[in-house]
């Protein structure tokens, strides 16, 4: 029970379920009532029937004369004398004296209908069983106990007869107004209780409509409700969305900040990196220049030569940036490895470092070109960390979409102070070397969809390409 809407469920249940209990326990108290007044109404109907059977034996003990008839006038108002005797002090109760086949011959008058019928039917049962009959009827809203008992005397086929009337008490119209207002309460609370969860789940869903279709990462500004606990969760929201809002524009101006000194950064480092690597060979034509002056022709060839060397450093420092500035685009073609593997490693085989492959035969569908130049510059770094006579050894594996082409150098390995930053431009052991070697290499590896890294730091040097491939 961890919605609104299910524990609002239960109190509705226990409401229905107290009102259904109350109503029960009204209509049981009801009818215990209605039922203890027809007791109480059978018992006086049948004392005043054993007392008209009692009055009207004493009246005919020891009858001495002819038998008298239904038609006697004066027999029928001795009989009207006995009810009325046996009748006295009890109200509500009618009785008289009925004759089988004549019906009734003295007592109090007999409504016409339902009653009367079921008094015939009572009489023909006491004057054939010979005992007491007594029923009860409900007919026009009322209740009636009737009771019959057979006389004896000089008239055969004669009974006495008694009815008590229990008329619809006030207390049934009171039973029927309560459990009217239960039902009343009950539907009024069902209603609320419908409307509290409709109302409640409207404004749930605007909250949640408003929230989903904001931009993600910040909150809206939402309205009120009008409900008061809702109201202070969407202040609450509210709140926490102009905090965030603002935390927001904080950091975004951080970041810019953080982006522009990266920037400035990354441009003073390779500033600083082109400065140092046009600096050397710069001073060293200068040198060059200044001694072909002050020579001989032979001095100044050979300073000519030497300042050649110097512009095919730069002009390989400038190709070398411009590849770190370049786009690569991939493009799959159809390759094999143990080839690919055996031109890299015969354009590095300079006599000095021996270059062995270990590759399975097989093609794959990768970009040759850049996969080529990467490799280049992994083979170049690892001839020359190499000490002479030296072992590279180039491993290539293709297995589950996956190339892996390792360069491996029996080399010093790489320094401590290098290996968190050594893929970025500018960065080498190496006091001739450019530091772009492994930078243009990580570059080439990321445009082919993988990676560079470096698996052993030393002694000797592992750097694998990992890259994707069919």
């Amino acid at each position: 029970m961890r919605s609104l809407r299910s524990r609002l469920f239960v109190i509705w249940v226990l409401s229905l379920t107290a009102s259904l209990t109350v109503g029960l326990m009204l209509v049981g108290l009801y009818r215990q009532s209605s039922s203890a007044q027809l007791d109480r109404a059978a018992e006086a109907v049948a004392e005043a029937c054993e007392q008209i059977a009692d009055r009207y034996g004493f009246y005919a003990a020891g009858w001495a004369g002819p038998r008298p008839t239904g038609e006697d006038a004066a027999f029928r108002e001795d009989l009207a004398a006995v009810v009325a005797f046996a009748l006295g002090g009890r109200p509500g109760i009618t009785g008289g004296i009925w004759q089988q086949d004549a019906g009734p011959l003295a007592g109090t008058e007999i409504p016409e209908g339902e009653l009367r019928e079921a008094l015939g039917v009572l009489v023909t049962d006491v004057l054939l069983d010979g005992q007491p009959a007594a029923t009860r009827l409900l007919a026009q809203g009322q209740t009636s106990a009737l009771q019959a008992c057979g006389l004896r005397g000089p008239l055969p086929g004669l009974a006495a007869w008694a009815v008590a009337v229990v008329p619809d008490t006030p207390g049934q119209a009171r039973l029927r107004g309560g459990l009217g207002v239960l039902l009343a309460l009950m539907l009024g609370v069902t209603g609320l209780l419908g409307w509290v969860v409709a109302a409640w789940s409207r404004r749930i869903g605007g909250i949640e409509a408003a929230l989903a279709a904001h931009e993600a990462g910040a909150l809206p500004r939402l309205q009120p409700t009008g409900e008061r606990e809702l109201d202070r969760i969407v202040a609450a929201l509210n709140s926490a969305g102009a905090r965030l809002e603002q935390a927001r524009e904080n950091a975004d101006s951080l970041a810019a900040r953080v982006a522009l000194a990266e920037r400035l950064a990354a441009l003073g480092r390779v500033a600083a990196g082109v400065a140092h690597e046009i600096r050397n060979p710069i001073a060293a034509m200068r040198l060059r220049a200044e001694n072909a002056l002050a020579g001989d022709d032979a001095r100044r060839r050979a300073a000519l030569e030497a300042i050649l060397g110097q512009v095919a450093r730069l002009e390989r420092l400038a190709g070398e940036l411009l590849a770190m500035t370049q786009h690569h685009e991939a493009v799959a073609v159809p390759t094999d490895i143990s080839g690919l593997l055996e031109a890299c490693a015969a354009d590095h085989r300079d006599g000095r470092v021996a270059i062995t492959l270990e590759a399975a035969a097989g093609s794959i569908a990768v970009d040759t070109g850049l996969l080529r130049r990467a490799l280049d510059s992994l083979v170049q770094n690892a001839v020359q960390h190499a000490p002479p006579g030296g072992h590279v050894v180039l491993r290539g594996v293709a297995a589950e979409g996956r190339l892996r082409i390792s360069v491996i150098d029996d080399g010093p390995g790489v320094p401590a102070a290098l290996r968190t930053t050594l893929f970025e431009p500018f960065v080498t052991g190496r006091p001739d070397g450019t530091g772009l070697g492994l930078a243009i290499a990580r570059e080439l590896a990321e445009a082919l969809g993988g990676e560079l890294r470096l698996d052993n730091p030393g002694p000797g040097a592992v750097f694998t390409i990992d890259v994707p491939c069919r």
